[in-house]
């Protein structure tokens, strides 16, 4: 195990940590929410497992990762600890296989391939892997995810197979100059929510949306979870 982080470091992260925190928690007062109903996942890709064991003393348990092979270096460091991690990154259909039964939420998955393999994995593994639908709204051919009218196709078969549950969706919106030029996407991406649970009479109960810039309007678009990480990380060393 690695030596824990410095003091100064320490009080570094947890007042980060603080600071997003009531950010979210006005962000969702605002807007006649409450804090309870979103929830904070830390990204904390490229940082050190020992900065996500401190974050966890003061109370974040729910930390998100892009890559598996680190994901899963990182998860194994942090085995003594009860973590929920969550994969929000661009997920190959040959890796599928790592990540199904290996973390508490799966945001982006965006074929029936890619879905058919995560749900032989979990049946293998005699267990339900929860997933989110990615989905690709302005059809920006850099970023993965699915068209709305795929979605809604993905959404149907994924119902189908009984060792994944939907969960909801999630969104990356264009990069905008301002915050609230996002705010749309965040709308958009709602509303074809609250149209697939009518067409598939089932409760979606997440909205995957929101990152460090962002956060405030996709909690007042109804975020129900927001994935921040270097307001409380600090920058990355890539």
């Amino acid at each position: 195990m690695a030596p824990p982080v410095s003091a100064e470091r320490s009080l570094e992260l947890r007042r980060n940590l603080e600071a997003v925190l009531a950010g979210v928690n006005e962000a969702a007062v605002a807007c006649g929410r409450t804090s309870g109903e979103v929830t904070l996942v830390a990204v904390s890709k490229f940082h050190p497992a020992q900065d996500v064991r401190a974050l966890a003393g003061f109370g974040q348990m729910d930390f998100g990762e892009s890559y598996v092979q680190e994901a899963l270096a990182k998860r194994e460091e942090l085995q003594d600890l009860d973590l929920r991690w969550h994969f929000i990154g661009r997920l190959q259909t040959n890796k599928a296989r790592h990540v199904a039964g290996s973390f508490s939420l799966v945001h982006s998955v965006d074929s029936l391939k890619l879905a058919q393999t995560l749900h032989k994995r979990a049946q293998a593994l005699q267990t339900v892997q929860e997933v989110l639908l990615q989905v690709n709204l302005a059809g920006e051919g850099q970023k993965a995810g699915a068209a709305a009218d795929e979605a809604r196709r993905l959404a149907q078969e994924v119902r189908g197979l009984d060792s994944l549950a939907l969960r909801g969706l999630m969104l990356l919106p264009p990069l905008v100059d301002e915050p609230e030029q996002a705010r749309p996407w965040f709308a958009a991406l709602r509303e074809l929510r609250d149209s697939l649970e009518r067409e598939l009479g089932v409760r979606l109960p997440h909205l995957s949306m929101g990152m460090t810039g962002d956060f405030r309007q996709a909690i007042a678009e109804g975020a129900t979870i927001v994935r921040i990480g270097t307001r409380i990380f600090g920058e990355r060393a890539y």
